[in-house]
């Protein structure tokens, strides 16, 4: 759940031995020198006089849509506010309750001091949601994949994922220290072949997304879960990126493809379509209220902020009725896709499969004077770049919102249109 990045994006063990410059410490004892490869692509790119790509700052944020990004009117097509709660003023309201009767936060534990009304609140609304017998409440979206997976999986266990996973599911296997198995992504039939070599007797664990943030593209759930189940696995499902707007009620991929009842696990975050920010799991499994005890991530972090979770129980309840804004969305992402497809853009999916709308570029330089191009003209779209990328790709990474009307989606393809002839992408 990254907020957006693949396994891919974790540090790169790049040696740099013997590359000391004379200054600072010796390669040898410089911890940071196997970052020299990253470092000298960034030297490379901004001396080139492009704006930082990564370094944007949003001195005002005027709606869901719209931000003064870097001194400029901007609208925003690279956030995760798919279901633009953000702004909402009921959401608003029960924030500034929550802060004034309970204060700015826990100092605490859930396990410890750090329960208050609201956090039961939450999970009882992500059980609405859900409906589901449980749920548990993270800090953060990439704490609840690294604490749930690690909790499950441990040493003498098997791992079989996709190998686009987001960084946080592969964080989760290696602080589990269970055996990882990777296959090729959204390949029912390789992921087959890895579960027929796990050694018999052993425990198996399927992790999977439901969209997968870099293209856009939705796994084959249905195949996948009954090819699990077929071989004794339990199943986990990261849903960050489609709760909320995929699915007749807004459960994700696994209620869109039937399969949602035969899965063990729901991964989620509030950063995305929930419009604030912490990470959920929810379950029917009836041993799923031990996992309070024994799992590190929930343990051990602070609480959320009494303001952050009631704002997240007032967005989760308004997302259950919100079937106009889900259409809206699907509206926005079909009116794109098919737009920039007829400009003459080579996109990451044949058809809309969510709210991202990935624009791949022919390399990073083209790729970023795109971008700088796109932010000129007032659009903020997410530059990815290898090795955060699959395949070495790059490509810029446009995020719908239900709030984006249908005259910005036209604007929006004006600018694309204008920027990609300036730097010959077109």
């Amino acid at each position: 759940m990254s907020e957006g990045v693949s396994q891919a994006d974790r540090p790169q063990a790049a040696t740099a031995a013997g590359s000391d410059s004379g200054a600072g410490p010796r390669a040898g004892g410089d911890l940071l020198s196997k970052f020299d490869p990253i470092i000298h692509t960034r030297e490379t790119l901004l001396a080139g006089g492009v704006e930082d790509p990564f370094n944007l700052v949003m001195e005002q944020v005027l709606s869901p849509t719209r931000a003064i990004c870097n001194g400029r009117e901007t609208i925003l097509l690279g956030t995760y506010n798919y279901m633009g709660m953000t702004f909402d003023p009921d959401v608003i309201a029960a924030g500034h309750k929550a802060l004034a009767d309970f204060g700015s936060g826990t100092t605490g534990s859930r396990v410890l001091n750090g329960t208050y009304r609201g956090h039961r609140d939450v999970e009882h609304a992500l059980r609405e949601f859900y409906a589901m017998d449980h749920a548990m409440v993270f800090s953060t979206g990439y704490q609840a994949n690294l604490g749930i997976i690690s909790t499950l999986a441990g040493k003498g266990d098997y791992i079989v994922l996709d190998i686009d996973s987001h960084a946080s599911i592969w964080d989760g296997c290696a602080m589990g220290n269970a055996e990882v198995v990777p296959f090729k992504h959204n390949d029912p039939g390789a992921m087959e072949r890895r579960l027929r070599r796990v050694p018999e007797g052993a425990g198996k664990l399927v992790v999977l997304e439901g969209v997968y943030s870099m293209l856009g593209d939705v796994a084959p759930l249905k195949e996948m879960v009954a090819i699990a189940r077929a071989h004794g696995a339990m199943v986990l499902v990261d849903e960050a990126h489609s709760m909320g707007f995929i699915g007749p009620n807004g459960r994700g991929v696994a209620e869109d493809q039937g399969v949602i009842d035969e899965v063990d696990f729901i991964i989620g975050t509030f950063s995305k379509s929930v419009g604030t920010v912490g990470g959920f799991c929810v379950s029917n499994h009836p041993k799923f209220e031990i996992l309070r005890l024994v799992c590190r991530p929930y343990v051990f972090t602070a609480s959320l902020p009494p303001s952050v979770v009631a704002t997240a129980a007032t967005s989760i309840r308004k997302l259950i009725g919100a079937g106009d804004k889900r259409a809206r969305l699907w509206a926005n992402s079909r009116r794109l896709h098919a737009g920039l497809r007829e400009l003459g853009f080579t996109l990451g999916t044949d058809q809309p499969h969510s709210a991202i709308v990935a624009v791949l570029m022919p390399d990073l330089e083209r790729g970023a004077a795109m971008w700088e191009a796109l932010l000129h003209e007032g659009l903020y779209v997410n530059l990815a770049r290898p090795p955060a990328t699959p395949a070495n790709m790059t490509l810029l990474r446009c995020s719908l919102c239900a709030e984006h009307t249908e005259e910005e989606v036209g604007t929006v393809l004006g600018m694309f249109a204008r920027a990609g002839r300036a730097t010959g992408i077109l």
